[in-house]
């Protein structure tokens, strides 16, 4: 059986979410593809944090235009989207993480961002579930979190309005030349096939360099609030950017049941999903150690999920030079949830051959094989 179509995106997870939303806004036919449905695999193992980040000036890029698209449509949400602009405080432990704090607001200051140096007692006011002593912190309070798998149902419903179409169930074995090849023999034509299948990319398009990067997460009961505001160790900074070595940080999100979630680790070279006990105790207790009361909380669940990660840590989006049909939207490591509406913009940008509201060039696939020197 053969279908055409002007988009196939293979990956019903945020990214390929947004991708369907974008190009179907667009009035461009686009078909959705997943192996199993909206908003598993890396998007239902998720934080949902949408955050400014600024370990480069590229990722600053995407992270904040993607934040301003999900401003953007927070009068759409549904519940249970569960968006809410809790805001961020950047925990400082010592005198030389403040100094970390300085720059950082400095930074966000020069490019809009609005947030405020908090000392020890503001610290402690804004968040007493933390230990004491602590030199202080910074907080953005226009940082969201969302819950990721509805949130990717938002769109993906959203798309369908527009008249995008969905397989779910089915999976794709090969891409390329105007085609995507189903398990079942079917063939779909189209103009461009959008890779959006995460850790699974390589798969499809033989070349990039994408890699699996396992974390874990821990959600407890519902309680009265503990935290008010995602909070984040500046030593996190530190754990994400190693490449090689495991690690974990303190990082807790409120979630509007009350709950609250627990991350985060890292792990490379890791192929099965089993929660990893060391691992976990050791997040654990650096958790415990930043917020004491947590130890008295009962957790209902345990998960791990597979980050998918570039050497340079910016996203594939884009044309792959290896075939025209193929455009890549994938790479997105941890911050896929927050850069999936500005990975979507690109993606139809690229398409309709439009200038783009930020530029494209660092996410282009085309700096792979630059680097391996096939350009």
């Amino acid at each position: 059986m053969s279908v055409t179509t002007e988009v196939v995106i293979v990956g019903a997870g945020i990214v390929g979410a947004a991708c369907a939303y974008e190009l179907a806004k667009e009035k461009i036919s686009v078909t959705i593809v997943d192996s199993s449905g909206v908003g598993t695999g890396a998007t239902a193992a998720g934080m949902g944090h949408i955050v400014a980040m600024d370990d480069s000036e590229a990722q600053f890029a995407l992270t904040r235009c993607s934040q301003k698209l999900w401003e953007e449509l927070r009068e759409q949400y549904p519940d249970t989207v569960e968006y809410q602009q809790s805001g961020t405080i950047w925990v400082a432990a010592d005198e030389a993480e403040m100094a970390e704090v300085q720059r950082k607001h400095e930074y966000y200051a020069q490019r809009g961002i609005a947030s405020e140096i908090l000392d020890a007692k503001a610290l402690e006011e804004a968040e007493p579930s933390l230990r004491r002593p602590l030199a202080g912190g910074l907080l953005v309070p226009g940082d969201a979190v969302v819950y990721p798998p509805c949130a990717a149902m938002f769109l993906v419903e959203k798309a369908l309005e527009l008249g995008a179409q969905i397989h779910t169930d089915k999976t794709i074995v090969s891409i390329g030349n105007g085609k995507a090849v189903l398990r079942d023999g079917t063939s779909i034509s189209a103009k461009v096939i959008v890779n959006a299948a995460g850790q699974f990319a390589p798969k499809l398009t033989p070349g990039i360099d994408i890699r699996p990067r396992k974390g874990h997460l821990v959600i407890t009961e519902r309680y009265p609030a503990k935290i008010h505001h995602q909070l984040v160790e500046l030593g996190y900074l530190k754990s994400a950017h190693s490449t090689t070595a495991d690690s974990v940080a303190f990082n807790l999100q409120p979630r509007k049941t009350g709950q609250v979630l627990i991350g985060s680790s890292r792990q490379y070279a890791r192929e099965d999903s089993k929660v990893d006990g060391d691992i976990l105790a050791t997040m654990l207790r650096r958790a415990f150690a930043y917020v004491p009361d947590l130890v008295g909380l009962s957790a209902i669940r345990v998960w791990t999920g597979f980050r998918a990660a570039t050497p340079d840590k910016l996203p594939l989006i884009g044309p792959w030079p290896g075939d025209p049909s193929v455009f890549l939207a994938a790479g997105h490591e941890g911050l896929g949830i927050t850069t999936s509406l500005a990975t979507g913009r690109l993606i139809a940008d690229h398409y309709l051959g439009r200038k783009s509201e930020i530029p494209s060039g660092p996410y282009l696939p085309s700096r792979q094989q630059e680097a391996f020197g096939h350009a």
